[in-house]
Parts: structure tokens; sequence; C-alpha cells
């Protein structure tokens, strides 16, 4: 048996931010930075973590690699992963000190079922030595940055959408899915496609009341047309310095809702002095760790590659509100101020808004007074570190004199878990990331995002409004964008030994864009482990078109829209489609996480928007899935869908594509090599 290396910290009684039992981690590998080539920052991080020989300065956007991260991090979702670990050969974690598990998700559940669930994965972690934070420490993404797992100009993934957010510090953030995890705990190793990278020129200083938040609710109402979809986001510009730790990790956090795959802020003073900081809080946060970053800083080149360019000018930013129910509208808090929309539930919480500015700036909305009659706000701290602190400062006193009702740190209502859910008919405004129809309650609520000054005025006075009303609405801010590189095609491959020509089936359509996770397989069953994939189908759709299940047949092909899949990286929504006997899943586009999901579990998703643009223009149903009675063939050979006359082409499949079908999933795959 390993000794355990469990790091027990925040509710276990130990002081907030330190880890008695945590070491530090190895020495990064000493590959340097190419300085003759030209490369985004991106490629050089990923060539930093490539496995195998590498040219220098080789790299660049649309190579598969096979990658070493820095550190994995798994939450509530590690007893899935477990089980998957446990149908690969071996038994053993390939390196102990990579993974880390923290539980954050559902912590407010005290059933005797998750309780056990938790119990069984300390007790894992302390079989293989694997580092362990407990409910209460705080949200995984959270513990990451501040325990130092997260280190600028280094790789780290998660088992979760929002591992963009170790980009606030420099470090490329980026999903895998569960079954790349339980690889990852037996190898060390992923792959991954280096993504076209964005560059995002921020200028200026942002004017009084407006905050990272209001920069990242611009940009996605703004840039709404998938402009940045799967790319890697790069800021830069002058305007950065002006940005403090947390307004960048809220911004980086929210790039996977605008579409990205990651968002990427320079390692600068800001950063460094960020760390300096923390020097002493446990041994990865050390003197020799940070003067090793500065004598080799990782910098984009400034002739480097980039798909395209937006620039924002941030003293045009003013507080914005997303939603209804989607990210992809944002519109001035001053303008939904005067319609006066009732709201009965606010949100100061997550990922994206549960830090210590978070609440120092609601905080100063609310002091002395009492949020609205009828209005209920919901409080919980991204960390016990971040509470304490809030604490120390009086700044969560203020809250909950003004009528706040606390939640342990977690994710909580964020991910529809625990207090406090939206229930029919409701209107919720939150500092959370997410709004998706169902994803924090009943699919009957609505929801707005906003920052945590414009929930916290919008708690107080009972209407979504910010704490200012000008008299005239401010205009919009300006779009700027350029196409740097035209988008690079696949080339077409020949087919494995083994893989058909050919499959055909009835074309089922979903006729919607940005068709999310929680619309495919609601939040609500994420971590019921106990669903049978007969359960799991009965179920699938059901935020988006509860009549799905009746109308689905085995055998189908599924059209969807554009991004197609985006939002939690829950592997579920792509595996609940096939036990719901869908054989292949064409849409205009993907949201990169889901197609990764998809083919580490062998169901075939294609990208044919000539296809969905046809459907559109030859359909007049109003119904949200339709039945087309049209047989869709697909020549794998050719890069073809044949629909009656009428062809459409898709980019085929490549090789590992081919090898991950062939297999049945990444984990099929697995067992045979490892065997």
């Amino acid at each position: 048996m390993v000794l355990a290396r469990v790091v027990r910290t925040g509710l276990e009684g130990a002081a907030p931010g330190l880890a008695p039992e945590c070491r530090p981690d190895p020495p990064p590998d000493r590959k340097t930075f190419p300085k003759s080539v030209a490369q985004n920052l991106t490629e050089k991080i990923a060539e930093r973590h490539a496995v195998g020989e590498v040219a220098p300065g080789s790299v660049r956007s649309g190579d598969y690699l096979s990658l070493r991260p820095r550190h994995v991090l798994t939450h509530d979702n590690t007893a899935a992963v477990m089980k998957k670990f446990a149908g690969l050969p071996g038994g053993r974690i390939h390196d102990p000190s990579q993974p880390v598990f923290a539980l954050d998700h559902d912590i407010q559940n005290r059933s005797e079922a998750n309780l056990a669930k938790y119990a069984a994965i300390e007790a894992f972690a302390a079989e293989h030595g694997v580092d362990f934070h407990p409910a209460g420490r705080g949200i995984g993404h959270q513990v990451m940055i501040e325990e130092g797992y997260a280190w600028p100009g280094s790789l780290v993934v998660a088992s979760d959408s929002h591992a963009n957010v170790y980009g606030g510090i420099g470090c490329l953030g980026t999903p895998v899915v569960r079954t790349d995890a339980a690889a990852l705990w037996t190898t060390g190793e992923t792959w991954w496609q280096v993504p076209p990278v964005t560059r995002v020129v921020l200028e200026g200083r942002l004017p009084a009341g407006a905050a990272g938040k209001d920069v990242i609710l611009t940009l996605c109402g703004l840039y709404a047309n998938d402009e940045v979809l799967n790319h890697v986001v790069e800021f830069t510009g002058d305007g950065v310095a002006g940005l403090s730790i947390e307004e960048r990790l809220t911004i980086a956090n929210m790039t996977t809702e605008w579409g990205a795959l990651a968002g990427l802020f320079p390692v600068d003073d800001t950063v460094l002095d960020w760390l300096r900081d923390r020097i002493g809080r446990n041994p990865r946060f050390s003197a020799e760790a940070v003067t090793a970053l500065e004598a080799e800083i990782p910098r984009a080149d400034p002739d480097a590659d980039y798909a395209a360019e937006i620039v924002l000018d941030l003293g045009e930013v003013q507080p914005h509100v997303c939603g209804p129910d989607t990210v992809k509208v944002a519109r001035p808090a001053a303008a939904l101020a005067r319609e006066r929309i009732a709201v009965q539930k606010a949100y100061l919480l997550s990922c994206v808004n549960g830090r210590v500015e978070d609440f120092a700036a609601a905080a100063e909305v609310l002091r002395g007074h009492r949020v609205a009659p009828g209005v209920e706000l919901y409080v919980a701290a991204a960390s016990s570190e971040v509470q304490a602190e809030s604490e120390r400062r009086g700044d969560w006193q203020a809250l909950l004199e003004a009528g706040a009702i606390p939640l342990p740190p977690g994710c909580g209502p964020c991910i529809g878990m625990g207090r406090g859910l939206l229930e029919d008919g409701e209107v919720g405004i939150s500092a959370t990331n997410r709004n998706f129809k169902g994803r924090m309650g009943s699919r009957e609520a609505r929801a707005y995002l906003a920052s945590p000054t414009v929930v916290a005025a919008s708690a107080l006075h009972g209407y979504v409004r910010g704490p200012e009303e000008p008299e005239e609405v401010p205009p919009e801010p300006r779009r700027r964008i350029r196409r740097l590189s035209g988008p690079k095609t696949e080339r077409a491959v020949e087919l494995l030994e083994g893989f058909p020509e050919s499959l055909s089936g009835e074309l089922l359509f979903c006729d919607a864009d940005n068709l999310n996770t929680d619309g495919i397989y609601p939040g609500k069953y994420t971590y019921r482990e106990d669903l049978t994939p007969e359960d799991m189908a009965r179920v699938v759709m059901e935020n988006y078109d509860p009549r799905f299940p009746e109308l689905v047949r085995p055998g189908d092909l599924l059209v969807g829209g554009a991004n197609f899949g985006t939002g939690s990286s829950r592997e579920q929504a792509a595996t609940a489609l096939a036990h719901a006997g869908v054989r292949a899943v064409l849409a205009a586009s993907f949201s990169a996480t889901y197609k990764r999901n998809a083919l580490n579990n062998g169901l075939v998703v294609l990208e044919c928007p000539e296809l969905v643009t046809w459907l559109r223009d030859h359909s007049d149903a109003q119904a949200p899935t339709v039945r087309t009675g049209l047989e869709g063939v697909l020549d794998f050979r050719r890069g073809r869908v044949q629909v009656g006359d009428e062809s459409f082409p898709f980019a085929p499949l490549g090789p590992a594509a081919q090898e991950l079908v062939l297999a049945g999933g990444l984990e099929a795959l697995l067992a045979q090599r490892l065997a």
C-alpha cells in the first residue's frame, strides 16, 4: 500500500491555503522555449509538454500531439473515472503526483450513497498516493490555482470544461473527458490537436463600474457567431496590465462559454507579484520556482501566426447582462433596467466569480442595506481560503447582514445541485458562467448572467439593474475583427483495415445552434452513477426536447446545428445518444470537447454545414426534433453524405479518429494496447 498524500485543509481545521502534507511538484521538463522560430504562446507551451522528440519551433496549430500534462484534475467525477480505470490493465497509476482529486460539485448532498462515494474516492487517493482535497476545501479549479498545481507556462488539464480558468495566470488549461482522465492515470499521457489561436488585443482601461466579467460578457455578445469556436484565445495589449489576477481568471474562465477551448493571458509582472505573495504557502510556491520562471518567461513571438485578431477598447465596456438562457445575447445592464425584470433569486458563487474581489464588490453595494422582499440571495465562496479572507475583510459578514444565504464552498446551484435552485416561473440573476435552460433548476425558469456588482444591485432593488441607472443607455463597443489566416482543411485519408466504407440511416433533425450539454443530458443526472444505459436513453435531450426519446430510433443519423455540444465536458452527452441508438452525429460544427468525448467513446461525429443549410431550406417543421424520412449514406472514403440526389461534403475522419471508432473508444483501445 502506498502512503497517502492527502491534502486536508479547509473544513479539516488547518489554516486555509496551507497544505501541510503536500509535496512540491517535480522540476518541469527543462526543454527550453525556442528563440528563433515564430510561435504563439499556445504552440510553445504545447511543444514544451510534447512526448518524444519534437523539433524546436515545429509545433503548429492543427498538429496532433501526445502530451504529458503537468497535472490532471478530477472532482466528483473521480468515481466515474475510477470505474474506467478499473477496466484497464495494470491497476496502478503511472505517476501519482500527476492526478489531483477535489470534491466540489454535490457537496451539499449528505445522502448515504453520496457520502459513500466520497469516502471511496478518498480511500482510492490514499491507496494510490494521490493528492486529495475534501468537500468544503473549495471548487477544484480554485484549489488548483491556490495550491500551485496550475503553474504559469505549464499545461494542466481537468475533466471539466472550465479548466481554461488557469489561463488567467498564464497556465494553458484545457478540458479532457473522463476516458482521457483514466488514460492519463494509466499512462501519464493524452492526445491533443493544437487548436487555431485567436489574439484578442485589450486596449485602455475599464471605466468605473465595469469589471472583468463585463469584458467577457461583452465579447460573448459582440462575437456570437462562432468567431472563436474551438480556438485558444490569447489576450494581449496594454489593457492587460490594468486587469487584476481575479479579473483575468474570470475572463479566462468564460472563454469556454464564448466557444473557445481555452483562454490564455501572458505571464507578466502582475502574475509574478501574485506568485511572490504566495511563496511559502506550500512547497510548490517556492522562491526557487518563481526565480526559475522569471529566468525563462514564456512569451509569444512578435511575428507569431494567429487565425484572427480581435481588438477591444476596455474604455467602451459597460456593465452587461447575458440572457435569458443564453450567453450569446448580451445587453447593457442600463437597457434591461428600463424593463424592470423582477428577480426571485440571485447568486454570488462559482469558479468564475466566487473570489475575494467579487464579494468585496458585492458588499460595497449591499453594505448597510437589505435585499429586496421576495428575493433570495445565495453566496458561496470558491474556496475555504477565499471565505476566510472575505470574513477577515468584513465583506462576508456584510453580505450576510444584507440577507444573503450562505452555502459551503463549492459549485452547488451553478450545476443545479443542492439548495436554492430556480423553480418554475422564477427569474434568477447569477454571477456564474452558464445560464443554459434547466441548468440551475427548472427548465421553466429564466436565468441571466452578470457581474457580482450587477447581481448585488439586482438583489437589492428586486429587478435586473446595475448600481447606477444612467439617463442614456451607453453604446455597444465597436466590433473590430480581422481574419489573419484561412481555416485549415483536413486532407483526405485512407481508411484503416476494418473501417466501413459507408454507413446509412434516417436523418433525425434537431434544428438548433448551440445545443448545449445541459440540453442533451441534464446536469442533475451527471453524477448519478446508478443510471443504466437504458435510463440514460430515457432522459437524453430532456432539457431540449422531452419528446426526443419517443422519436429516436436505432440506426438514426442525428443532424444538429452549429456548435453542437457546447458547455460542460460531461461525456454522457455523447454516450446517452449512443445508448438511444444514434449511429452518428452530423452538425454544422461541434464543440471540440464534445467531439473529443464522442470519439473517445466510439461515436462518429462529422462536420457537414452544407447538409444543415440544405435541411433548413427544405424543412418547414416547427418541432425541435423532426424525423425527416430521408436516408443519409455516409461515404467515409470520399468524405460525402448522400441524401437522394444531393451530396454534401464533410471533413474525413483521420486515422486517429478511425482507430478510436474501430476499437469502440479510447478505453477499449488502451486495454488492447496495454494487454
